[in-house]
């Protein structure tokens, strides 16, 4: 029964992982290839560190409420008391694969503020990944239908 327990739980942190989506500039979907966006450009005011937080979808609540009640239903000589073991864990195991979910898709970010040439007006782009930023550099902000990512 624990070796099913830990299978279960390794298969539901893949299928939570594989769920999430990127926030990285340099990542793009399979909807956004080959589409036009709009360019404008400026300069790097500042940047910070951000986090941004996880997923938080039916996945994981759905897959721990199933892990918590299999193993609840372990607990017990049968009955009434293995039925409320049951419960129990199912709510505990739901709450559990809630916050696992969150903090196994949660990420480190960067809030970008960029001063635009065009016009003056400074925009904030909050985004992952690896391409660094530093105040004065020059940038090209690219967005499509409200998706919007800053590169060199």
């Amino acid at each position: 029964m624990k070796h099913i327990n830990t299978l279960l739980i390794l298969g539901i942190a893949v299928a939570i992982g594989g769920c999430a989506t990127s926030n990285a500039g340099d990542t793009y979907s399979r909807d956004e290839a080959r589409r036009v966006q709009s360019v404008q450009t400026g300069v790097v005011e500042t940047v910070r560190p951000v986090k941004i937080e996880g997923t938080k979808t039916a996945i994981g609540a759905g897959a721990g409420t199933i892990v918590g009640g299999i193993a609840g239903s372990g607990v017990g000589g049968g009955g009434k008391t293995s039925a409320v073991a049951s419960v129990l864990g199912a709510v505990a195991g739901g709450m559990a694969g809630a916050a696992a979910e969150e903090g196994i898709t949660r990420e480190d970010g960067m809030e970008i503020m960029v001063r635009l040439n065009d016009s003056g007006r400074v925009i904030s782009v909050v985004q992952t990944g690896k391409e660094e930023f530093k105040p004065g550099d020059r940038v090209r902000i690219l967005d499509r239908g409200g998706v919007t990512r800053v590169s060199h």
